[in-house]
Order: structure tokens, then sequence, then C-alpha cells
């Protein structure tokens, strides 16, 4: 699916669910908590995001496989977009990322999707055949400097 369509229906998602709690709630109660989610959302993405980084960080250090610290690290950033992205649905998705152990499961469910889908490990050698009679013949030879 293009990018183009998934912005423009989740656009329209948005704005459906921004006009139907403005109507349930009143409009000022609407903005007041488009507001408040958002700024929530901004502190959790720094928190998580350092943590990330420190994880990230500590993973290379000592000497681990640090793809769920990137695979997180690269959650955390949909997730700053979803943030980014005014509206109560893309705020839930965000905060749904943002939280350790949802974000664990779309991690887990992430890779092992990856994994499934990566072509496997082929080696190839580059060699030569070489018949036995066009061979030349192994000479060895050796000298004791210690012996005169």
């Amino acid at each position: 699916m293009p990018v183009f369509l998934v912005l423009l229906v989740m656009m329209l998602v948005e704005i459906a669910v921004i006009v139907a709690v403005g109507q349930a709630i009143g409009v000022l109660v609407t903005i007041l908590l488009l507001i408040a989610v958002s700024v929530v959302g901004v502190a959790m993405l720094r928190r998580q995001g350092m943590r990330t980084l420190a994880a990230f960080g500590d993973a290379v250090r000592s000497r681990r496989d640090p793809q769920p610290e990137m695979a997180d690290g690269m959650l955390v950033g949909v997730a700053a977009g979803l943030v980014l992205f005014p509206g109560f649905v893309s705020d839930l998705l965000a905060l749904f990322l943002l939280f350790p152990p949802t974000r664990a499961i779309v991690r887990r469910r992430l890779v092992g999707r990856a994994q499934r889908r990566r072509p496997p490990q082929v080696i190839v050698v580059d060699s030569e055949v070489v018949h036995e009679e066009q061979r030349p013949p192994i000479v060895i030879e050796s000298v004791r400097e210690d012996r005169d």
C-alpha cells in the first residue's frame, strides 16, 4: 500500500475521531485533551528514547547482539512520527509503541517476520579442480641452522 494512501486514510480517521470526541465532550475539552496526550507522548518519547540509546550502548560495549535495541530504536522513531501527527489514534498508537511491554511484543513479531523473509545463507567457494597427473610434485626441504 503506498505511503500517500496510508497517510490519507490515517488523516481521515484522525479527523473523524476528533470530530466525534469534540461532539461528545466539547471542543475546548477536546483541544485540551489533544494537547495533554501529546505532552505525555513527548515526555515518554524522550524517556524511552534515552533508555533505548543507553541499552544500545551497553549492548555494543558488552559485545552482545544489539538487534533488540536497534529494533526498539526503530519503533521509538516510529512512535516519534506518530506523536507529531496530530490526533487521538496516532497518539494512542505512539503510546502503544512507547510502552516497553507492548513494544517488546511488536519487536518480537517484527524480528520474527524479518528472519522468515531473509534468504538462506549460501557460501560459495571459488575453486579450481586440479587432476592428479597435472599437479607438480611437492618438495619439502629443511635446513637446521643449529647443526653444522
